[in-house]
């Protein structure tokens, strides 16, 4: 399975991560005054002509850049810094603090015990969730994951990218089991878990070959162990097109995960089983549950077949698809 890359010069709308069209709500709250959502070009830079940046370009940037601070808080779900949030989105820390006091203002962002950090707030939270549970693919899928889910006893999601970590766009669970907690909206680091890998492994090399530095550059210390875990999910993929992650993003809890490709534009995604347990029979996952997860993404994508997808996300910091 490969991914296919984005088609130079691509237009891409300015929204909140992952969230299509989202960011036109968010940037009036910004701004402070009515927003006409702009495009730009992911090759050539923003939409418009001439040397000088125009009054609406300057408005994108601003609202770019308020963007990529929200985006900055991942999936470890840690409080930032000014310093911090410079330092992941690329900012000055100038920048970052103008946006953090607005973003605070706004209800987008709150700080952490009154401290010098910051965590994301409702404001920020309550957009994302409420444009996903409305979102077509999310109210398609739900039913027949609930379905599955009560079936098998699992936790099962449908993901995209979101910079380094896997947004869930669709999230049902077996009321009999214990859970991880998770939900639609909910975040989950790219590099540990199934779910993330089986993104990556899809990727057309170039794309997957960024990501992977972007993750070793970002694991820091335990990079060489993160690498061994990415390495040893790609050769299941191969193996048996669906690789499983037991205790590494949340302890006692698995996921066994596949990439899948949705909608009329074959849009990748991944979609995954999970739950949390002891004595986790990772020999029964993949006899039982595997299985039956490819022929829930073969359902899932016959249901989505003729679907336009509007969950795209934000370009990352790696620019258009290598």
């Amino acid at each position: 399975m490969a991914g296919v890359p984005a088609a130079p010069g691509r237009i891409a709308q300015v929204g909140f991560p992952g969230l299509g069209k989202m960011g036109g709500a968010i940037a009036e709250r910004l701004l402070g005054q009515p927003f006409q959502l702009h495009v730009y070009n992911l090759s050539k830079g923003y939409k418009g002509g001439g040397g000088h940046m125009s009054q609406s370009s300057q408005v994108v940037m601003t609202l770019e850049r308020g963007l990529q601070v929200l985006r900055a808080f991942r999936a470890e779900r840690a409080p930032l810094s000014n310093g911090e949030l410079a330092r992941r989105t690329g900012l000055s820390k100038s920048t970052v603090s103008r946006l953090t006091t607005t973003l605070l203002r706004l209800g987008f962002i709150r700080r952490v015990a009154q401290g010098t950090q910051f965590e994301l707030a409702p404001g920020a939270l309550g957009i994302g969730h409420a444009y996903l549970e409305t979102n077509p693919v999310t109210r398609l899928v739900h039913p027949y994951m609930q379905q599955v889910a009560d079936r098998l006893d699992v936790s099962m999601a449908l993901a995209v990218p979101n910079d380094l970590d896997m947004l869930y766009i669709a999230c049902r669970t077996s009321a009999r089991i214990s859970t991880l907690r998770l939900g639609v909206g909910s975040l989950l680091p790219m590099g540990s878990t199934a779910i993330g890998r089986a993104y990556l492994w899809a990727l057309p090399p170039g794309r997957q070959a960024q990501y992977l530095a972007a993750l070793m550059e970002a694991a820091g210390p335990k990079a060489a162990e993160v690498r061994v875990g990415i390495e040893g999910a790609f050769e299941d993929l191969w193996q048996s097109g669906t690789c499983l992650s037991i205790g590494e993003y949340q302890r006692d809890a698995w996921g066994v995960a596949l990439p899948i490709r949705v909608g009329r534009d074959a849009t990748l995604m991944a979609l995954n089983f999970g739950a949390v347990g002891l004595n986790v029979d990772s020999a029964g996952i993949r006899q039982n549950l595997a299985p039956a997860l490819r022929n829930a993404a073969t359902e899932l994508t016959a249901l989505l077949r003729d679907v336009d997808v509007d969950v795209e996300p934000l370009p990352s910091c790696f620019g258009p698809d290598a």
